[in-house]
């Protein structure tokens, strides 16, 4: 039982390895990763050649197809060059898997020492994620000798070796089981590791083992396949091509697998490189035979996989791909504009308030009071979004933007929050009762009213760009806008004094008004601070003016 027990806790580690080289990778790389494919997809030798060359960083072909079908999503890339980008990705993989299979048993503490030493020395910085990467690296080798240790006794106990004996030798059984241990795994990669060895272990027969490994192919698409199958038709279409292009290459390389067999113990000496190799000539295999039918192979799925017919509500959450939760820096893009599209719906709701006003339009507030829901809807989605971006392979400056997303789309929900309520008010205070706002009440409402929309859309533009010139203007409107605030209930309190009849009737709300207006000013206002804060700008009470004067003296120094 030990002995069984002890395998299963490193083909676990294993795993793990795997896991933490990829998010190690994701962080060093991942912007640039995003670049590499986002450039290759000009003809297909080049696109299979940036996925062969991001797969062999990431170890996993799977999140290489999910971060590409998500590009094809976004109608950035045809279902054809994304398809050569994944003969080339899973040909990557295969030649991680010669590497690993070579004896690298010196060089797995040393790894790990190396790696723990900068990791903890340098654990904040791009250092430390290379740190990670050798401790992932250093954990793979490692759990190759355990499960070669634990294996050992296995082979011996004469119940086992019973058990192997007896097991049938169906190739499309074998086939199914390594699909199945690919998808519980989520690494092929591990996978094929695993099989080498307990081949080499006399564990299995090779020709098993060479089943199981057509099988670990299977299951890598099958993989993508269930991470999609919630996505959009467009996003589907990658996953369904490479599932088509490995199920044809098993069947064509099951007839051929009694000569295969026969030819590798020729060319090759020990079990433990037949079977790697094997994995290897058959990617290679896939890639040479099938990168001229990439055209076809995207125009039958896209034929099968049509975009959406149009007409749905553009208003739920339409960025948010969680095919990108691979790829860090892009799933902190997708976040970030689907805060936009927040700041875009709570843009409108804000818009409403003077034709309600002015018309005393019921139907109009209704309408815009349930927009609230929308922007409720789209905050929890994005916060959701990005409590699921593995803040492990975040680097630093990615880290801040997750935090100015969630503190931008806050304000953008308490905006909301402010508008509703305003709404209502406007229902309850003015329209019903049939009252009015005095000529001077309104046109200062009016102004106010400007204004925001315009703070409105520099804030959006700080939020985007993070220019520290526009943040220092953004936080210098709420001093003026305070200064409006008082000006112009001091001119409200004067009209009372007056007598003016509208504005004794209005008074409750046109103060509640105005006041409401600041507040969301000063929402807005807050977006600045983060900028401000990040570039030096602030100090613990107030704006560093000499910052700001020199940027005052550049403005007036452009042409």
């Amino acid at each position: 039982m030990i002995h069984l027990l002890n395998l299963l806790a490193a083909i676990a580690l294993l795993v793990w390895g795997t896991h933490i080289v990829r998010t190690g990778m994701l962080r060093v790389f991942g912007e640039n990763l995003r670049r590499v494919l986002a450039a290759s997809f000009s003809n297909r030798v080049r696109a299979s050649l940036a996925g062969l060359g991001v797969t062999s960083l990431v170890q996993s072909s799977t999140a290489t197809c999910l971060i590409v079908a998500s590009f094809v999503g976004k109608n950035l890339v045809t279902t054809s060059a994304a398809l050569a980008v994944m003969l080339g990705a899973d040909v990557g993989t295969s030649l991680i898997t010669v590497v690993f299979s070579l004896d690298l048993s010196w060089l797995s503490p040393l790894l790990i020492f190396v790696g723990v030493v900068v990791f903890i020395s340098k654990q904040n910085s791009g250092a430390g994620a290379v740190g990670r990467v050798l401790i992932g690296l250093g954990l793979i080798t490692l759990a190759l000798q355990l499960i070669v240790a634990a294996t050992r006794p296995l082979t011996e106990a004469p119940a086992v070796r019973a058990l192997l004996v007896s097991l049938p030798n169906d190739v499309l059984l074998d086939i199914v089981a390594g699909a199945v241990l690919t998808v519980l795994s989520y690494s092929s990669l591990a996978i094929v590791l695993l099989i080498a060895t307990l081949a080499s272990s006399a564990m299995i027969p090779t020709t098993v083992a060479l089943g199981l490994v057509l099988g670990a192919n299977i299951g890598s698409g099958v993989l993508a396949m269930l991470a999609t199958a919630n996505a959009s038709p467009q996003v589907r279409r990658l996953p369904l091509g490479n599932l088509i292009f490995k199920t044809l290459g098993v069947l064509l390389f099951i007839g051929l697998l009694p000569q295969i067999h026969v030819l590798l113990q020729q060319l090759v000496p020990t079990v433990h490189q037949q079977v790697v190799l094997f994995h290897l000539a058959f990617n290679v295999s896939l890639a040479v035979v099938f990168i001229g039918f990439t055209g076809l192979v995207g125009r039958t799925v896209d034929r099968w996989l049509q975009e959406p017919a149009p007409g749905v509500d553009s208003l739920r959450p339409r960025h948010l791909d969680p095919l990108a939760l691979n790829m860090p820096s892009l799933a902190i893009s997708c976040a970030a504009r689907e805060a936009l599209h927040q700041a875009d719906v709570v843009e409108t709701m804000l818009r409403g308030i003077l034709p309600v006003l002015r018309n005393n339009d019921l139907r109009l507030a209704e309408e815009l009071r349930q927009l609230d829901d929308t922007v409720d809807e789209l905050y929890s989605a994005i916060k959701f979004y990005l409590t699921q971006i593995s803040g492990e392979a975040l680097s630093k400056d990615e880290s801040r933007r997750w935090t100015d997303i969630v503190s931008f789309t806050i304000n953008m929900e308490q905006i909301g929050d402010i508008i509703e309520r305003v709404l209502q008010d406007i229902e309850d205070k003015k329209v019903k009762k049939a009252r009015s706002f005095s000529e001077a009440g309104m046109a200062e409402i009016v102004h106010l009213h400007e204004r925001l929309l315009s703070n409105l859309r520099l804030a959006m533009s700080v939020f985007l760009d993070g220019h520290v010139r526009d943040a220092k203007r953004l936080l210098e409107e709420k001093a003026h806008f305070r200064d409006l605030e008082h000006e112009y209930a001091a001119n409200h309190i004067a009209r009372l004094r007056d007598n003016t009849t509208q504005s004794i009737e209005t008074s409750s709300l046109h103060i509640d008004l105005i006041s409401d207006l600041k507040r969301i000013n000063s929402h807005l206002c807050s977006i600045a601070y983060p900028i401000l804060e990040s570039a030096g700008a602030l100090t613990a009470t107030r704006i560093r003016q000499s910052q700001f004067a020199a940027l005052d003296a550049a403005k007036e120094s452009a042409p």
